[in-house]
């Protein structure tokens, strides 16, 4: 059977022996991390306003609608 999604951190290293073991399986980054990475990375006074963007984008079914939000 063929392993078809990887959900992990962002350990260095984790994309490209996944890639390399797992060729036709998809990674993607989960997604607490991705907001941790987002909230340290802007101001504490902007972290709400950001999020909530960030979740509106994130919800949409598909990259038209997302970048449309």
């Amino acid at each position: 059977k063929q392993v078809e999604l990887f959900l992990s951190d962002g350990v260095v290293g984790m994309k490209t022996a996944l890639a390399r073991t797992y060729p036709k399986a998809h990674f993607q980054r989960c997604l607490v991390h991705v907001m941790r990475n987002i909230c340290a990375k802007v101001r504490v006074d902007d972290r709400e306003k950001i999020m909530h963007e960030f979740k509106q984008e994130h919800q949409q079914t598909n990259k038209g609608e997302a970048t449309a939000v």
